[in-house]
């Protein structure tokens, strides 16, 4: 559907739509083999952008003409190019395991991506996630195209003032300048979507973005038939107020699901990366409306099944919600006119209370109510998640709020440097990360002297290349960049903490004492070095006086070239710092870091975790794999637990983490640090990788949801309108339902519960009578299913349910409860009612 010469005019040069194809497509993001075929178009241009894009439209026809007549030049372009276009058309890793599958299509909708540096459309974590995501879903063929949105300004660039201060910029991204391409249509015409806002149209741009074998499609509102407000909705990622915001997910959520269809695809699975495309789930059933003249409860009902909503905030603070009259202004029409329901009936599926018409709408609310799946994004967070939403499931104990988790990982690909890279061939092969985990005995062969080379060669590049950076932004701020060559020694043991500055993320731990800092970082006989990097948002006043706290920190003399805090902290960065730091610090507050995947990119270079038990680190860490900090309990903003974790954060980076990096063995090499590296890559990385995050998310969730919304939409939706009918009764009758006399005998090691109820207007096949235990000593609930035996004939609407189950716990642990039923629903995200015996 688009043109790939489309968005630029072209010099006649035999050769340069193939230089384009390979320039378009992202997978040079991950495969570096054509690397040196940019780095030879211009290699300074090539060494600061990694942009083969923009190489192409900066240099000149001579040069591109001169290198296409050079043989070897020419035939390693048609190289690569063939072995592109074979590798994403063979089959993989879900082609192979999954041929029968019937899903053709996942929709990934997102805030945020982050692909490369060449597109700066993403902001952190959460594009961090939905990037290695998607590459990792066309290393294993699994279709998944992305959705987003193109930022005119894309979120804010960082650099410092002379005192220390954080200082936001805002450049353009010019579509020229961006591996991009228009959709067009058959006939030429940009393919645009319209969507209604109040007084006025909104036209939407179409964008197509090459990743590998997948695509990402992308809206932008800078359309010159706008308004000059309308054409500023998004220019920036996370900017503006609660109107900008509204305004950008209803173009995300409503206009991507338009364009999918527009492209004439029809997803079986949408994925919802956080709640802000929410809106996508009431296009979805929209169009199943007019595709088969249905109503909107039942077209939500049939196209949920297919919807899979991943909550990544660990604050009910941090879901966005909306004025009801700021939704009302927006989506009045749209509820009236498009869904036919009445407004209300909209808001209700953003609240807690339907009928509390002050509530605010509630994004993540909207997604709970719209999707036949959620899961959190680590193990811990899943938890975290069931507490937060609790409110939806009045009643339910926490552990069976309907929540999973699905642990991040990162593209390992996208974040390993070439002798990793290297050092992983050898022992797993070059295809390790397009199919099942690596074998981690092939890792724990590798010799003490191949670990330590790859660490020592990563700490040198990284070192030189900090100090390159550094030399630049000393000049920006006025400072001397020669003083940049005298920063760092390649030899000594180099500490990294970069992520983004927020109080909850604690940055500021490590400064708890800083004359004990001091003495760390400066000891003769055993010296450490600290390199920072880290935005906090325009907004956050107290994330950016952290920053200052540091970079006042940064002027003591004792410490001048221990530590460096870069600015702007982007892709470029973090794939420079992964690659080369010793050790990873994080020291967020439990449970506020619902995974986080900075930690996890250090690993498949040999790098080190020192972590509190939160997110992804509670579940990875072991004493042979790194360290940690915390009791894996929750302790709030206490600071004097804030003092107690900074004093042990202090005491392991003395008593273990530095004599185990200076112990060396008698062939210089320390012994006990690279069995931590080894055990860590061997057992961490494969876990901790989007390839098993993705297969996962396929066999778990992608592939139970295809399934599911077909049965309900099969046979004229016979199944979906069922459900509807079945809901509707529950609804209606639930109140009528009641327990009658309950007896309990215990004999021969075994309890037999015999439980009267009376199923009021409803059926006994509408219901399912349970036993439910607390959980003991962390483990799951003990929930017995009782079966139903005939009605009683002198009590109307009466039936006896039975179970008997070893008495291994008291009798009186057990409570009967009343739960609705049906073989096609998810109780209780789809039916929360609950009846408990007294």
């Amino acid at each position: 559907m688009s043109d790939p010469n489309a968005f630029t005019i072209w010099p006649k040069i035999e050769g340069i739509d193939a230089l384009a194809e390979l320039a378009f497509n992202l997978h040079w993001s991950w495969n570096h083999a054509a690397d040196e075929l940019w780095e030879d178009l211009d290699p300074e241009l090539w060494e600061t952008t990694q942009n083969p894009w923009v190489i192409l439209r900066t240099v000149s026809t001579d040069k591109i003409k001169s290198l296409l007549a050079q043989p070897e030049f020419h035939k390693r372009l048609d190289d690569l190019l063939r072995e592109n276009r074979e590798s994403f058309s063979s089959k993989a890793w879900f082609q192979k395991k999954h041929p029968d599958a019937a899903l053709t299509s996942v929709a990934y909708f997102s805030m945020e991506f982050m692909l490369s540096e060449a597109l700066p459309i993403y902001s952190g974590g959460l594009g961090n996630v939905a990037g290695d995501q998607m590459k990792a879903a066309s290393d294993l063929g699994v279709p998944v195209v992305g959705v987003g949105l193109l930022y005119g300004q894309g979120y804010f660039r960082q650099d410092f003032d002379s005192e220390g201060r954080q200082r936001a910029l805002y450049p353009v991204n010019d579509p020229g300048q961006l591996p991009i391409r228009p959709l067009r249509r058959p006939n030429g015409e940009w393919l645009r979507i319209v969507i209604q806002l109040p007084g006025s149209k909104i036209w939407l741009r179409c964008w197509e973005v090459s990743v590998g074998r997948t695509k990402l499609y992308l809206l932008d509102a800078n359309d010159f038939s706008n308004t000059a407000a309308h054409r500023g909705i998004t220019s920036q990622l996370y900017g503006g107020d609660a109107e900008m915001r509204l305004k950008q997910e209803i173009i995300l959520g409503i206009g991507g699901w338009r364009l999918l269809r527009a492209l004439g695809l029809q997803p079986e699975v949408c994925h919802l990366n956080e709640g802000h495309a929410a809106f996508a789930v009431l296009e979805r059933a929209r169009f199943y409306m007019e595709d088969n003249k249905r109503p909107f409860d039942l077209a939500l009902n049939v196209t949920r099944a297919g919807n899979l909503f991943t909550t990544h905030t660990a604050v009910a603070a941090g879901f966005d919600r909306f004025d009801p009259e700021l939704v009302r202004k927006y989506l009045s029409h749209y509820a009236q006119d498009e869904l036919a329901i009445p407004l209300e009936d909209l808001l209700a599926l953003g609240r807690q209370n339907s009928g509390d018409a002050s509530e605010p709408f509630n994004m993540a609310y909207l997604a709970v109510h719209g999707s036949g799946q959620v899961n959190g994004v680590s193990k811990l967070h899943g938890r975290v998640s069931q507490h937060i939403f609790q409110p939806l499931f009045p009643r339910w104990p926490e552990q069976e709020v309907p929540i999973g988790s699905v642990t991040n990982g990162i593209h390992v690909p996208t974040w390993d440097s070439a002798a990793a890279d290297a050092l992983w061939s050898t022992a797993c092969g070059k295809k390790r990360w397009h199919g099942n985990r690596p074998a981690e005995e092939d890792i724990r062969r590798l010799t003490d002297a191949q670990l330590w080379q790859m660490r020592t060669g990563g700490r040198k590049t990284l070192i030189g290349r900090m100090r390159k950076r550094y030399a630049r932004q000393l000049a920006a701020e006025g400072g001397s960049p020669s003083e940049a060559g005298g920063v760092f020694d390649e030899k000594v043991l180099t500490l990294g903490f970069a992520r983004r500055f927020a109080t909850y993320k604690r940055p500021n731990l490590l400064l708890h004492d800083p004359e004990r800092l001091i003495r760390l970082l400066s000891d003769p006989h055993r010296p450490v070095q600290l390199l920072l990097a880290g935005k906090a948002h325009p907004q956050d006043l107290p994330g950016q006086a952290l920053i200052e706290q540091w970079n006042d920190f940064l002027k003591r003399p004792e410490i001048r070239g221990r530590v460096v805090f870069l600015s702007d902290y982007d892709m470029m960065l973090a794939q420079e710092l992964v690659q080369g730091i010793d050790l990873w610090i994080n020291t967020p507050r439990r449970p506020w870091e619902a995974c986080g995947t900075s930690g996890m990119k250090v690993l498949v270079n040999g790098g080190l975790n020192l972590s509190e038990l939160d997110g992804w680190w509670a579940e990875a860490y072991s004493p042979e794999v790194g360290w940690a900090i915390g009791d894996g309990r929750e302790h709030g903003d206490d600071p004097a637990w804030d003092a107690q974790e900074a004093e042990a954060l202090y005491t392991l980076l003395e008593q273990e983490v530095i004599p185990e990096f200076y112990e060396q063995n008698e062939k210089g090499m320390p012994s006990k640090w690279l069995g931590l590296i080894r055990e860590s890559m061997a057992r961490l990385t494969p876990e901790f990788s989007a390839g098993r995050a993705i297969r996962e998310y396929t066999e778990s969730h992608y592939l139970p949801a295809a399934a599911g919304y077909h049965e309900r939409a099969a046979w004229e939706s016979k199944v979906g309108a069922s459900l509807l009918q079945w809901q509707e009764g529950i609804a209606r009758h639930w109140n009528s339902v009641r327990f009658g006399n309950v007896r309990i005998e215990t004999h021969d090691g075994r309890h037999s519960f015999r439980v009267e109820i009376f199923v009021g207007d409803l059926k006994p096949e509408d219901l399912s009578v349970e036993l439910y235990a607390d959980p003991m000593q962390k483990r799951e609930p003990a929930i017995e299913t009782m079966t139903v035996g005939e009605a009683r004939v002198d009590s109307p609407g009466a039936f006896i349910y039975s179970s008997e189950i070893p008495a291994t716990r008291p009798a009186g642990d057990y409570t009967p409860r009343v739960i609705p039923h049906h073989t096609s629903a998810s109780v209780p995200l789809e039916a929360a009612q609950i009846l408990w015996q007294r």
